[in-house]
């Protein structure tokens, strides 16, 4: 399930976690929580084409496993930062999908009070700092949640977000050599969908094992299947243990993959259709734990079709909701601004 990255100093230590894999409560979160983000996200597909969403959109269709597997290790206290594709984010931390939904439509109750929009989203009460739309630019801002963290004597950890096309960033080997260096509590997750953009992997990485490159900073590193939420929350338990333990940062190489395109406007034509089909046929996240949930006994097709319409009636909810929020006042352009 997963490499752990060759003779990396501080390699990880085997952290036993309670497994969930035959814990049906906890499939069953984890079944409702992917297909929270899933249904969400098709929503604001949906709105988008109607002309209610403007500027970026981009959804996180197929990588659901990585942050709700994550989000399984955290307590409260714990930060997160992540990039512009951060709707599956905020959802997984707890934030009001009818608030996520009035901000990517630009209305006075969203997030940001209708300003920030799609990638620019804060919850202070959730400890969620952010989607960030400048590329590569929330992994120092990670470490720097994280060095907070240390500085207050917390046992609190951050995690930090990137995608395989901030990967070959300076900013981000900056923040791992200062993160190894101080042994900051921040996991470093590279959630890899193989295109930057439109750019393969292989095409822009010298190095496309991405896992291998926390060995230079003496960083524990892992690469783990993104697509099984079981892997990355056992991953993630283990790079937390860690964390807390005074022990420094890990790097977490997530192989995922998006369905859709990079945003909305990109009709991925740079992939094959046999290339999404098999990701969606056998290795689709929601689906795998939906076989393991009618395999255990506990739940049948009724059952999951009642958590799909109550996923479905707060996701109308949320786009009703965003639809009936009032625009922001202009006198909003002075507001939230430091000088």
């Amino acid at each position: 399930m997963a490499k752990t990255a060759e003779k990396a100093k501080g390699a990880l230590k085997s952290v036993p976690a309670e497994s969930n894999k035959n814990n049906p409560e906890k499939l069953l979160q984890y079944y409702r929580e992917m297909l929270l983000i899933r249904r969400f996200e098709e929503k604001a597909g949906q709105l988008y084409g109607m002309g209610l969403i403007g500027g970026f959109c981009h959804l996180y269709i197929g990588q659901e496993a990585v942050v709700v597997g994550m989000q399984a290790c955290l307590k409260e206290g714990d930060a997160n930062i992540t990039s512009y594709r951060d709707h599956g984010h905020m959802l997984a931390c707890g934030m009001d999908a009818k608030g996520i939904m009035a901000e990517l439509t630009g209305r006075r109750d969203g997030f940001s009070k209708g300003k920030g929009g799609s990638m620019h989203m804060f919850s202070r009460e959730k400890n969620f700092y952010g989607g960030h739309g400048i590329v590569g630019a929330q992994v120092p801002l990670g470490a720097g949640l994280a060095f907070a963290q240390k500085y207050r004597k917390t046992d609190n950890v951050t995690l930090a977000y990137f995608g395989d096309g901030s990967a070959n960033q300076g900013q981000v080997y900056e923040a791992f050599n200062m993160a190894s260096l101080w042994k900051l509590p921040v996991i470093f997750i590279l959630e890899n969908n193989e295109y930057a953009m439109g750019t393969s992997v292989k095409r822009s990485s010298a190095v496309t094992e991405f896992y291998k490159r926390g060995a230079a900073f003496g960083m524990a590193a892992e690469q783990v299947n993104g697509m099984d939420v079981h892997a990355v929350r056992e991953a993630g338990e283990r790079a937390v243990a860690r964390a807390r333990a005074g022990e420094g940062p890990t790097l977490l190489e997530m192989k995922t993959y998006r369905y859709r395109g990079h945003s909305m406007s990109d009709p991925a034509k740079y992939r094959t259709r046999e290339e999404v089909e098999e990701y969606r046929e056998n290795k689709d996240p929601i689906e795998g734990v939906k076989k393991q949930l009618l395999g255990s006994g506990y739940y049948d097709e009724e059952a999951l079709k009642a958590v799909e319409n109550e996923v479905k009636e707060i996701v109308n909810e949320s786009a009703e909701f965003s639809k009936e929020s009032p625009e922001p006042d202009a006198s909003e352009l002075y507001t939230d601004v430091l000088a």
